[in-house]
């Protein structure tokens, strides 16, 4: 089926003369796939609909933050709510508080909470936070793990770096990345190696727990339980960055699937039900380092934002009912059972891996453990796996280095579709 997007590929050429590449964040680009973004004109559950009146089942939920579906009614009703008592304050409201109060509860390694405007802001201000608790420079980051831009976090990241071959960035000073140390997921004699070289000098090792922005990867038996007696052993602090995977695998994150407990978390995307949203939190002597507590100064005009706290409180207080997370479990198994059998059935050179309701299909017949495995996925065959499923209504991620995302909107209904349309796109290749 050819696609009609006319009017897309206007607003495109229109946008490319006043945006960098026509987007606010390169990935929208679609240059990874098919070469010109879908413009989405509206959304709402799992659907959305783009300017040329094409309807896709979406998969991306907006990256990660809509678990619950587009435009769903609670959250609506309480960002109108919000925003008719006024759009932002600068200055403290009732909800900051309630929402910190929910994040506290229900993950298990945060005593206090500072709210920001992003996840880059949240892993920023955490680094810094541990290098001021430790009174130490140097921190262990992971290859294909991404922490936001921040100039020190953007040594071989995943995301939009990977997907457009820039692991680093022009831009970022030598000196500012020489204080950051690259480790391999999944491996930890590289992370002792490092210890062994820099003792007493390395303030935090931060990853995500389950890599998410190189496509989905696990941690392998031991691995962040290995991590957490490294940290310890040391003197560092064991940064979890649950961006993504904060309130999506369980309501208490990663750190609480796995029970395996951090000193510092960040947190972002669910916890703002789809507005502008970023936190970091820890142990009670860890944050009261952070202003006006203590010396370490951060900041921010929208952190706390009324209609983000408005609406990140309605998808927690939602998402927290009785058989949710069962729910997005069930309907992920199904279609990750169901694209791996058609991958194997049609002998494709493919492997699939998931956890809870996020999961990357990688074009790879060697296992995704690392981001040196990861790497050796074929883009081109995805960007084609890609452009068969948008001609066939179906939203994946513009991305081969990008998670998949079901949300409580979805249905059995959809997946069923969907795997028709997996079957026919992985036939034509």
């Amino acid at each position: 089926m050819k696609l009609n997007l006319t009017k897309s590929k206007a607003l495109y050429k229109a946008a490319e003369k006043l945006m960098p590449g026509g987007v606010n964040s390169p990935v929208r680009s679609f240059n990874a796939v098919a070469g010109s973004p879908v413009f989405v004109a509206k959304a709402k559950g799992a659907c959305i609909y783009d300017e040329d009146g094409n309807k896709y089942i979406d998969y991306m939920s907006s990256w990660g933050p809509l678990i619950l579906g587009h435009a769903d009614a609670d959250v609506v009703r309480a960002v109108k709510k919000a925003a008719e008592l006024g759009t932002s304050y600068g200055a403290p409201c009732r909800n900051e508080i309630e929402l910190a109060k929910h994040v506290i509860k229900s993950v298990p390694s945060v005593e206090m909470v500072r709210m920001t405007s992003s996840g880059t802001e949240a892993t920023m201000s955490a680094v810094r936070l541990a290098r001021a608790f430790t009174g130490r420079d140097y921190i262990i980051k992971f290859e294909g793990c991404y922490h936001g831009h921040a100039d020190y976090l953007l040594v071989k990241a995943g995301s939009g770096a990977t997907t457009f071959g820039t692991p680093s960035s022009p831009g970022v000073p030598k000196a500012f990345a020489d204080r950051t140390l690259l480790a391999t997921y999944n491996d930890l004699a590289s992370v002792e190696e490092l210890f062994g070289n820099y003792p007493d000098r390395i303030a935090a090792i931060i990853l995500e727990p389950v890599a998410a922005n190189m496509g989905v990867v696990l941690p392998e038996e031991g691995f962040l339980e290995g991590l957490r007696r490294i940290a310890s052993e040391n003197g560092a602090l064991l940064i979890f960055d649950e961006v993504i995977t904060g309130f999506r695998m369980s309501h208490g994150g990663a750190q609480k699937a796995f029970d395996v407990i951090p000193d510092i978390t960040c947190l972002g995307k669910i916890i703002g039900g789809g507005l502008p949203v970023g936190a970091f939190g820890g142990r009670r002597d860890i944050m009261n380092m952070v202003a006006p507590s203590g010396p370490m100064y951060q900041a921010g005009t929208l952190s706390g934002n009324p209609l983000a706290m408005a609406a990140g409180l309605a998808t927690l207080h939602k998402l927290a009912g009785r058989g949710n997370y069962q729910r997005l479990r069930k309907l992920t198994q199904m279609m990750v059972t169901g694209i791996a059998g058609i991958i194997e059935e049609l002998g494709i050179r493919a492997r699939i891996n998931s956890v809870e309701s996020m999961f990357t299909v990688f074009f790879t017949d060697e296992e995704p453990k690392d981001y040196r495995s990861v790497l050796k996925s074929d883009t081109k065959m995805y960007s084609k796996f890609f452009e068969n499923l948008l001609r066939a209504g179906i939203m994946f991620p513009p991305s081969q280095f990008e998670a998949v995302f079901l949300s409580l909107a979805h249905t059995e209904k959809d997946v069923d579709r969907t795997l028709d349309a997996v079957r026919k796109s992985l036939s034509a290749l």
